[in-house]
């Protein structure tokens, strides 16, 4: 599984892309075909609340699969969208076994 972490607008820390490979790392649990993993951080008008947008798209045989969250920081942004992933992921998993 590849994951390619993109940030629009700033850098991020070596802590921060290592709490979301963690993360991601945790989806191949819930659906074992992923090939790439692509997380997207982006800083919505600076110097508000709620201006972290982090989106996360998965490619796998046949399927694609993507969540996007707005929150106040990116930890929390990638807790749900992991959270959120992780529903899509089981949902295509049980149709595949029908």
């Amino acid at each position: 599984m590849e994951i390619m972490i993109k940030s629009i607008h700033f850098d991020t820390t070596e802590k921060l892309e290592a709490f979301i490979n963690k993360k991601v790392e945790k989806l191949e649990k819930s659906y074992e075909d992923i090939q790439k993993v692509e997380v997207q951080l982006k800083v919505e008008k600076p110097a508000t609340a709620m201006n972290k947008t982090t989106s996360i798209s998965i490619s796998a045989p046949g399927h694609s699969f993507f969540v996007e969250k707005t929150c106040d920081t990116f930890e929390e942004g990638v807790d749900m969208c992991v959270d959120a992933m992780k529903v899509q992921l089981t949902k295509a998993k049980e149709k595949q076994r029908k």
